[in-house]
């Protein structure tokens, strides 16, 4: 297969400098950084091509033998970039410097700094989504219109007209340091900073895009598709990678951070992965048993309360509750039991509830757990 002139990849005339050289590689460099392309091979493979054209291109011996034999002429000096013989943890190691010493540490590095300062990135973004809850047993698909600053499509995010209204920069003639030298009584030093006049871009915007004014960012909105995982909660956070406000003149967007807001059920109340519905009986269907529906996640289920079900008893309906967010299964619905007692009786309510009372079938009979537990209480206030 045929290989790639290292020229056409930086898109750079045969004859030119070191600069030019320089600046182009850091334009690809930061198209196509991992960061700024997550899980596209495609820009991965670009960002290595661009790295082996540079390796031989910005060394002037290299780029000489290049010049006169072609690939061959440099067959063992590329590093192996465009091979895979090197990873982009190499490339950013072995480049780190045209940044300022620090272009990142791999593909999570693309903010390390640039001569003390870091590569240019986007603002978050936040906003909460508001779930129910058979969005967090089901885990939910969401599409969000988020309005935010984005790349200005008429000078590609440069803030130069038309994307080509550039010049070198006067004072560090296009490679974005300064150097600078003094004379401390140890002898003389020399130190090098991004260059104050341009950010270290090497080069200024001659005319300004008229839609952006410069800025390389409009205002505009986007639709965000978000995946939220089954067993979320109110107050989660997630975060979505380059959704987030565009950068000023290049760099990274921002991250698109997403806040849980839970909706209340009317009815069911959340504990964790349980779901607790209070149950509230009549005397006589207590008493007596009734079968009842009892609202879930899904819909209305049928159940049997037993006849002398007493107050404060719990019935468990298991699995019906929300999934554990790590996968550790799903919680029960917690059905607590009320009796209801009415407050005003007439008069024949009142015999009759009199005849109960004579009856000794209605005479209260703790059973061996209660009675233990009365003592315990008994014990303790006294």
């Amino acid at each position: 297969m045929a290989k790639k002139d290292y020229y056409q990849i930086l898109e750079v005339k045969r004859d030119a400098t070191q600069a030019e050289i320089k600046s182009a590689y850091r334009k690809k460099a930061l198209q196509h950084h991992p960061d700024k392309n997550p899980g596209n091979p495609t820009a991965e493979a670009k960002f290595k091509d661009a790295a082996e054209a540079y390796e031989i291109l910005g060394n002037e011996q290299k780029r000489a033998r290049y010049d006169q034999y072609g690939h061959a002429g440099v067959e063992n000096a590329a590093g192996g970039f465009g091979g895979g013989g090197m990873t982009v943890e190499d490339i950013f190691s072995h480049f780190g410097d045209i940044f300022g010493g620090g272009f990142g540490g791999g593909f999570g590095g693309f903010s390390g700094e640039r001569a003390g300062r870091r590569v240019n990135k986007g603002s978050n973004l936040r906003i909460k989504v508001k779930l129910n809850l058979k969005d967090i047993a089901r885990g939910a698909e969401k599409n969000i219109r988020v309005n935010k600053y984005v790349s200005c499509k008429a000078c590609d995010n440069t803030g130069a007209q038309n994307g080509t209204a550039f010049s070198d920069c006067s004072t560090c003639h296009g490679t974005g340091q300064v150097t600078r030298i003094s004379n401390p009584f140890l002898g003389q030093m020399q130190s090098t900073s991004i260059c104050p006049a341009c950010g270290g871009e090497g080069k200024t915007i001659t005319r300004k895009c008229t839609s952006c004014y410069g800025e390389g960012i409009v205002k505009d909105s986007e639709t965000v598709k978000l995946s939220i995982p089954a067993g979320v909660a109110e107050g989660m956070q997630m975060s979505v990678s380059g959704k987030g406000n565009a950068p000023r003149r290049g760099g990274v967007s921002g991250d698109l951070i997403v806040v849980i807001e839970e909706e209340k059920h009317p009815e069911l109340i959340r504990d964790g992965t349980d779901l607790i519905y209070y149950l509230y009986l009549s005397f006589p269907d207590a008493a007596l048993g009734v079968p009842v529906e009892i609202p879930t996640i899904e819909g209305k289920v049928k159940i049997k309360v037993e006849p002398g079900t007493q107050p404060g008893k719990i019935l468990r309906l298991r699995g019906k509750g929300l999934p554990d967010i790590n996968g550790y299964g799903k919680g029960d619905i917690l059905v607590n039991i009320s009796v209801w007692v009415p407050k005003n009786l007439s008069s024949e309510e009142s015999q009759t509830v009199k005849k109960f009372k004579e009856s000794d079938n209605f005479t209260p009979r703790p059973s061996k757990e209660d009675k233990n537990f009365f003592e315990r209480m008994k014990s303790y206030f006294e």
